[in-house]
């Protein structure tokens, strides 16, 4: 077990100390990071002191300590969860073997293009969300972003170490790239198409905090129990801190749907955009707009790649160790694809497990996100709301896999191009929706005060007040 060293330059329990050429490599991303995050961080938060939580260790009863910190003195670390002893591969072809410390030649390419699509995500949120600062309903609002987005950083330096780590002159061109692409930008975006939506108002960014970070869940899971044992244990630390990001998502759209069931109620109205709120009608188009773009974060139902990194035992399914099989991975799943007649319709087929990795996976998150928006639909039917929230069809607005291009109605009934742009202004927001999110969410920064087009929280961070707290100096 390597000592978590808090005095080196890069924060770490990854033996630093003890390999020169790693620890300038950090540094020098360290210089790197800084002047992409000043041009890309948080828009108009620079030297403020805000209350993080920051890592201080790996144990699960204190990994992480609150204070103030001058958001441009974040000191981002690198850290593994302890290593196992006698740890064996858990799945695949290698099923009982000894994990590696060192990749094998054969998976080194395979490995790297993980490591990069992830660590590309990273950078691609904090690009994403960076104006909402300029609009926060509140300083806990305003906290929970900004360490929404260290962390974010952080997490692209796990990546980062395993590239300079493992891949030397190859990891350190490949760190600069992700530094180098932008978010949204026509000529080097992001890698997967999803992050380079740009998170404009905080309803999105509630729904991509609840879905997307989700789906980043399911990802790092997936790859907490590979073979390649520094990077089981790198996601394994990203977790902790994941979670955190998935609560903001879930308990902000909580609390957006409260008020708006409080505005309904107050004025015997479904349109609370008069009195400030957002309509549950617009909350689903949101969810209409956002979610296809997170379904096609998970691939194709169908892929080889997904199939061989399973047997190669680099990457697994989420919570794999719940599976009986973990080697052969018999039995079938149903999956569609589009009709052989040529008459632009789908038909479903089985095909076996292994060649669908992808849309297992994508099964296992679409029952969870279902769950848990079951809890808001009970919140609207004790208030009589005369609604529910769902999701989308995966059928529904899709640019990837084999739905795109296709045009679907949220339900997943196949309607024409004509059909689709007749109901687009009922299916998903428009510019007027839009301009309503920029006229409330106006950036309310006092001590003790909301803005009007959502609940208070339950609770404050680490036992602080709710809102009666100077989360943010300004």
């Amino acid at each position: 077990m390597t000592a978590v060293d808090l005095g080196c330059a890069v924060p770490n329990n990854v033996g630093l100390a003890t390999n020169p050429r790693l620890r300038a490599s950090l540094e020098w991303f360290g210089v790197e990071f800084r002047k992409w995050w000043f041009d890309c961080g948080p828009a108009g938060i620079r030297d403020n002191q805000v209350y993080l939580r920051t890592p201080v260790g790996v144990d699960a009863g204190g990994w992480a300590q609150y204070g103030y910190v001058p958001l441009s003195q974040y000191r981002w670390g690198v850290f593994q969860a302890h290593p196992k002893p006698g740890r064996v591969a858990l799945f695949g072809d290698i099923a009982g073997r000894p994990v590696w410390q060192q990749l094998p030649q054969e998976h080194r390419e395979t490995v790297r293009r993980l490591l990069i699509t992830q660590g590309d995500t990273e950078p691609g949120s904090v690009e994403q969300s960076r104006q909402l600062a300029r609009s926060a309903p509140s300083l806990y609002d305003l906290r929970n972003l900004l360490q929404f987005s260290v962390e974010e950083g952080r997490h692209l330096w796990a990546m980062v170490h395993l590239l300079l780590e493992h891949f030397g002159a190859q990891g350190r061109e490949d760190a600069g790239q992700l530094l180098a692409r932008r978010s949204g930008s026509s000529g080097n975006p992001r890698i997967l198409d999803a992050f380079n939506n740009p998170l404009n108002d905080w309803l999105s960014y509630f729904i991509w905090c609840f879905l997307a970070d989700r789906d980043g869940k399911y990802q790092l899971l997936s790859v907490s129990e590979s073979a390649f044992d520094p990077l089981a244990r790198s996601t394994q630390f990203m977790l902790t801190e994941e979670a955190h990001h998935m609560f903001i998502g879930e308990d902000g759209l909580r609390r957006v749907i409260q008020r708006t069931i409080d505005l309904m109620r107050a004025h015997d109205t479904d349109d609370v955009g008069p009195y400030g709120g957002i309509s549950l009608a617009t909350i689903q188009r949101f969810l209409n707009f956002w979610a296809p773009r997170i379904y096609d974060l998970f691939g194709s139902d169908e892929s080889a790649r997904a199939a061989d990194m399973f047997f190669a035992g680099i990457k697994g399914r989420a919570h794999e160790s719940n599976f009986d099989d973990h080697v052969r991975l018999e039995g079938t799943v149903s999956v569609e694809r589009r009709s052989p007649d040529g008459d632009d319709g789908y038909v479903a087929v089985q095909v076996p497990m292994k060649d669908a990795l992808n849309g297992v996976m994508r099964q296992a998150y679409l029952g969870e996100v279902t769950m848990l928006m079951s809890r808001w639909n009970k919140m609207l039917a004790r208030a009589r709301a005369g609604f529910e929230l769902r999701l989308p069809s995966q059928r529904f607005n899709r640019r990837f896999g084999v739905y795109a291009g296709a045009r679907f109605s949220p339900q997943g009934d196949p309607v024409g191009e004509s059909v689709f742009e007749a109901h687009r202004g009922e299916w998903l927001p428009g510019e007027a929706e839009r301009a309503h999110l920029r006229t409330v969410q106006q950036p309310v920064l006092e001590r003790g005060k909301i803005a009007g087009w959502l609940t208070p929280p339950a609770r404050g961070i680490n036992t602080m007040p709710a809102l009666d707290f100077d989360y943010v100096l300004l």
